[in-house]
């Protein structure tokens, strides 16, 4: 995630620096140094900013799940656990998702592909 990013999310979430880091668990010079490009933005606290996020916006958008989206099969849906927690619209926030067939080894690819999927774009108006 880009410091812009992580600054116009807390803006669309209209929190204070001082208010999300105490959201985020984390100091209010995090924040700041987040924001300024000076650190790398963590994964915890990138995953933590967009689940606030997706739940704010989950009552302005209808729930949709990724499997219907995605149209996947059955054998897809027993395999994903997006499916079996029943968290279709959230399925970029759960590790373990097989979107493309395979696992990823870490947050950052992970996000790599859900960034492009249709379900986080609706997700997140992108």
């Amino acid at each position: 995630m880009e410091s812009t990013e992580f600054a116009s999310l807390r803006k669309k979430l209209s929190k204070t620096q001082k208010v999300m880091s105490q959201l985020l668990g984390i100091s209010l010079k995090a924040i700041h140094s987040y924001e300024q490009g000076w650190r790398t933005i963590p994964p915890h606290a990138e995953r933590q900013i967009l689940f606030l996020t997706a739940m704010k916006n989950r009552t302005n958008r209808g729930k949709r799940s990724c499997w219907t989206i995605r149209k996947c099969s059955r054998e897809q849906k027993e395999q994903c656990p997006a499916w079996e927690f029943r968290a279709g619209d959230l399925c970029w926030f759960i590790n373990g998702t097989m979107c493309d067939g395979s696992a990823k080894k870490d947050w950052k690819a992970k996000m790599l592909i859900c960034r492009e999927c249709v379900v986080y774009r609706d997700v997140f108006g992108t």
